[in-house]
């Protein structure tokens, strides 16, 4: 029985102890390595609770009602380009979603990201800095890659939607594809994005200077 405990000590030891000597070699890769892994963790709860918050938003009116805002130039066809285009309309029918669908994405990837904020923090970068100053820098950059990463989507969203939904025809499957593509593709450009950012607003201080 002890020679059992010990031996269960060993493997468990054996990878932390790995793990410990490798974080000491390589400090930076084994943070990106943790960071990598929280994120990926993140896409996976988008990807989940997505579908939830699109089908509660579908039972509403709120699908019929349009969300295009910030207008820049126009598309190639001589439609208005908007940096956040949600048309009125249900995917199913042509339409881009409305004011559900856009609901829909942005409190997912809310909820992620505040639970990535703490996580990260605290996991990650281990920072004892001033959580308000932190959240501050972290919301300015949310928004700031919110905006961008709607404009992309502009690019990509309805071909890929357009390419499951209609040309392969594989209707409400092809719908779930091109949201979890869609959403795979949001969480990317974040995860490249947030890191340098969480670089900077993450830091380790002196006790004394943590306060």
């Amino acid at each position: 029985m002890i020679n059992d405990n010990v031996k269960n000590k060993k493997d468990i030891s054996g990878p932390m102890s790995f793990w410990k000597r490798y974080k000491e070699k390589h400090p930076n890769i084994a943070q990106f390595l943790v960071f990598f892994l929280l994120s990926n963790g993140m896409t996976v709860l988008q990807l989940v609770l997505m579908p939830v918050f699109k089908s509660i938003f579908a039972q509403t009116s709120l699908v019929s009602t349009s969300f295009q805002i910030l207008q820049f130039g126009t598309n190639l066809d001589g439609t208005p380009y908007y940096v956040f285009d949600y048309a009125a309309g249900a995917l199913s029918v042509g339409g881009g979603g409305g004011l559900a669908y856009f609901l829909a994405v942005q409190i997912t990837i809310a909820i992620a990201q505040i639970i990535n904020f703490f996580a990260q923090r605290s996991i990650t970068f281990k920072s004892n800095s001033n959580i308000w100053t932190a959240a501050f820098w972290y919301l300015i950059a949310y928004i700031i890659i919110t905006i961008g990463a709607a404009a992309a989507q502009g690019f990509y969203k309805a071909p890929i939607y357009n390419l499951f939904m209609n040309t392969w025809e594989m209707g409400a499957v092809g719908e779930t594809t091109a949201d979890v593509i869609t959403m795979i593709i949001n969480s990317a450009i974040a995860f490249w994005v947030f890191f340098p950012i969480f670089k900077i607003i993450f830091k380790q201080k002196p006790e004394e200077q943590a306060k």
